[in-house]
């Protein structure tokens, strides 16, 4: 018998990696961290399940074009109406992180203005009807297109979220390889050299910002499927982001992978563990308290990586390390 816990801890690392690989291409691009990633993530999943509530798709799956496009659309929009012009300007790290702090404050906004506010309360029978309150949306259902409603005995989403990041993680190590790769890589490490060796690094940044979203609106849609979603999401979720870079190595794409997978799957597999002991020693009353501790889990990996090995899991010798063993 599958342990459910295991496999929804692996559902979990699945998405926060693949939105952790976002992160780290908008980091070295703009060279900051971009606090307004997990709002991409929430526009997305709002946008998402609007078009599924109002559209009339078979399935939630459906929506993830949609998705695909609408975090990229607003990545980009950040990019070009803020983060390019303070750039140009010669805004300093400090600065730009900032303005990306203030960027999330006001999506946080216009989400609450648009879907929380706006269609919740114009639509608010039509919305009731069906069984949705957007102000803390429920999971959406987890169906396939063709109405499955399981794949191999195991809800949807517990198989797809990990399928999803294996493909991002070969669609990565793909394009790394294509000429493009090699411009974008060349674009990040040395941008002035890369102009005059006729590479259009604006073009490559406004492209690695569409992927960037793009991915966060992936991870966001597969989200709204997996967990609720409460107001604060994006405060939430960005903590999750920043501790799985900071484990695998801010800058490095594939340390993303690995520093998100391994901070969703802790969080969800310690958090679910330590519950069950709680409310067998203690009662379920005391066992409820424990979800009140949940991102101390992905804060405590980011404090003791910075501690330990601040250049994250990217920066050890594994070779050497596995070396030992032989």
């Amino acid at each position: 018998m599958v342990d459910p816990i295991l496999v929804n801890a692996i559902t979990y690392g699945s998405l926060y990696a693949i939105m952790c690989v976002g992160l780290t291409l908008t980091y070295m691009t703009t060279k900051v961290p971009n606090f307004a990633h997990s709002n991409f993530v929430v526009i997305s999943i709002f946008t998402g399940a609007t078009a599924f509530i109002f559209g009339g798709f078979a399935s939630s799956y459906e929506t993830l074009p949609l998705a695909f496009v609408t975090g990229g659309a607003v990545a980009v929009g950040m990019y070009l109406l803020v983060l390019k012009p303070l750039v140009k300007r010669g805004a300093n790290v400090v600065v730009l992180m900032i303005a990306t702090f203030a960027v999330s404050i006001v999506l946080d906004a216009v989400v609450a203005a648009v879907f929380l506010t706006y269609i919740q309360s114009v639509f608010a029978k039509f919305l009731s009807d069906k069984g949705y309150y957007l102000f803390s949306l429920n999971q959406l259902p987890d169906v396939l297109p063709n109405g499955a409603t399981s794949i191999f005995g195991l809800k949807p989403i517990f198989v797809l979220a990990p399928v999803a990041m294996v493909l991002v993680t070969v669609s990565i190590v793909l394009l790394l390889r294509t000429r493009f790769g090699i411009a974008m890589r060349a674009a990040i490490e040395n941008p002035n050299l890369a102009r005059v060796l006729g590479i259009n690094v604006e073009r490559v940044y406004l492209v690695s910002w569409f992927i960037a979203g793009a991915l966060a609106g992936v991870g966001g849609a597969l989200y709204s499927i997996q967990s609720p979603t409460p107001p604060t999401a994006s405060s939430n979720i960005i903590v999750d982001i920043f501790s799985g870079v900071v484990l695998g190595g801010i800058g490095s794409i594939y340390g993303g992978i690995v520093g998100g997978f391994v901070v969703g799957f802790s969080e969800t597999y310690v958090i679910s563990q330590l519950t069950n002991f709680v409310d067998v020693y203690f009662g379920y009353a005391a066992g409820s308290y424990v979800a009140a501790f949940q991102k101390g889990v992905p804060l405590a990996i980011m404090i003791i990586t910075l501690l330990v090995i601040p250049k994250g899991l990217t920066s050890l010798d594994w070779r050497g390390f596995l070396r030992k063993f032989k």
